[in-house]
């Protein structure tokens, strides 16, 4: 058993499900925060159903976990698309997406921190995207996930001397259920798009957890205020979802 505990939003299913359970089985305490409690158990993974789109609900579960765990990692895992044109976007898409991509992981590194800095050791990564550089029907969604790089970039140069590094793992098209909301799954706009991909096929959650796991390691202190794309080469050309 190490001595980490990891709190991963999102952690019920796809990416983050598969990362809570691959920390767990090397000896992590794993608290995952969702909206619902997954169909699935793991003897090092502890759930807790909690509405990150909601601020004061986060504030209170940093705040509950952070005072019963030394929380080690976060990882900022949890999601939502809300896909629409411009001309339909609504500025409270924006800040609905801004408190998930941003308000969320910072009440949560706000109850976490006294203990990583007392430590001397932490571990805070974000999940972003590719579609920060741009994706048609993406106003909200490209707009918060590149606010976060800026976030985690600064909060990097601020953590850096606490032995606190910050990275962002930033995938493109990832076989998920977001994924699929967006585009049928077995379907031949699903199978077109995986041949647009430099790598010819589209990504597995396992791609984007072992991007996680290598910054999660504390053998990984050198590097901090990246951005990992883990995109098939997406992030080189242009892909059209």
């Amino acid at each position: 058993m190490t001595d980490y505990t990891a709190l991963i939003t999102g952690g019920s299913k796809g990416i983050g499900a598969d990362l809570a359970v691959k920390l767990a089985d090397r000896g992590y305490r794993v608290l995952s925060l969702a909206r619902g409690v997954p169909d699935w158990s793991h003897d090092g993974v502890e759930h807790h159903a909690v509405d990150l789109l909601d601020p004061e609900a986060v504030r209170h579960v940093a705040g509950e976990l952070s005072a019963r765990h030394e929380i080690t990692h976060i990882v900022n895992n949890a999601g939502l698309i809300w896909p629409n044109l411009v001309e339909e976007a609504q500025p409270e898409d924006i800040a609905g997406l801004a408190q998930l991509h941003l308000g969320a992981p910072l009440a949560l590194l706000q109850a976490a921190l006294p203990a990583m800095k007392a430590r001397g050791f932490g571990r805070v990564l974000f999940n972003g995207s590719r579609a920060a550089l741009g994706v048609p029907t993406r106003t909200a969604y490209s707009a918060t996930k590149a606010g976060l790089v800026g976030m985690a970039r600064t909060w990097a140069l601020e953590l850096a001397p606490k032995g606190i590094t910050v990275n962002v793992v930033a995938p493109g098209p990832v076989q998920t259920d977001n994924f699929w909301g967006i585009i049928p799954k077995g379907s031949e706009r699903e199978a077109q798009l995986a041949e647009r991909i430099p790598v010819g096929r589209l990504g597995q959650v396992e791609d984007v957890s072992n991007a996680f796991l290598f910054f999660c390691d504390p053998a990984s202190g050198f590097v901090t205020g990246q951005v990992l794309y883990v995109c098939g080469g997406t992030s080189v050309g242009s892909v059209t979802l």
